[in-house]
């Protein structure tokens, strides 16, 4: 995606939205879902998304994550060293609900985001993605990818020319899609 020229009021900061959803939670008798921690498999590729996050992209400036302890664990294991915000509305969120808070990005943090994750759950996590995705600037191998499976601990990447505050549907453009293995 080009930057826009310089007009004023126009940005021409390209923005990065990384959307993670938990890595493979594990499923203990009289544990309430929101509670569920993460097995064994998903402690070694929460830890793999990281090592991804790290080699592939800028430093992460914000993180947006689920109140449910696989999210928190995810974000944990993946050693991410960016300010958190825990939402209690990302967890059994509606694709809706998960932009809005990506909406409310500079209520948030004191600083400027330009690189933000948004760890959560599906199916919000595939339907952010493809509904924020302009399908005229978009990587469709990635978004072939997210509408066939978006499994645990898989990342897709956005980047917008659009603040935070206006991101909406058809807004970005989907870069890649990763399942770390």
């Amino acid at each position: 995606m080009a930057a826009a020229p310089n007009v004023k009021g126009v940005s021409t900061n390209i923005r990065t939205l990384v959307l993670l959803r938990h890595a493979k939670s594990d499923y203990p008798d009289g544990v309430d879902d929101h509670e569920r921690p993460l097995a064994a498999r998903g402690i070694r590729e929460a830890g793999l998304a990281g090592d991804w996050l790290r080699t592939h992209l800028t430093p992460l400036d914000a993180v947006l994550c689920s109140t449910a302890t696989r999210t928190r664990q995810t974000l944990e294991r993946a050693r991410i060293d960016a300010p958190v915000h825990y939402a209690d509305r990302l967890y059994d969120a509606t694709p809706g609900m998960v932009i809005d808070e990506i909406n409310m990005v500079a209520r948030r943090f004191d600083h400027p985001v330009d690189t933000l994750l948004v760890i959560g759950h599906e199916p919000a996590m595939s339907h952010v993605a493809l509904g924020l995705a302009a399908v005229e600037v978009s990587n469709r191998e990635a978004a072939t990818g997210i509408a066939t499976k978006f499994p645990t601990s898989a990342l897709a990447v956005l980047r917008t020319e659009q603040g935070w505050d206006r991101l909406a549907l058809g807004g970005a453009a989907l870069v890649t899609f990763h399942v770390p293995r």
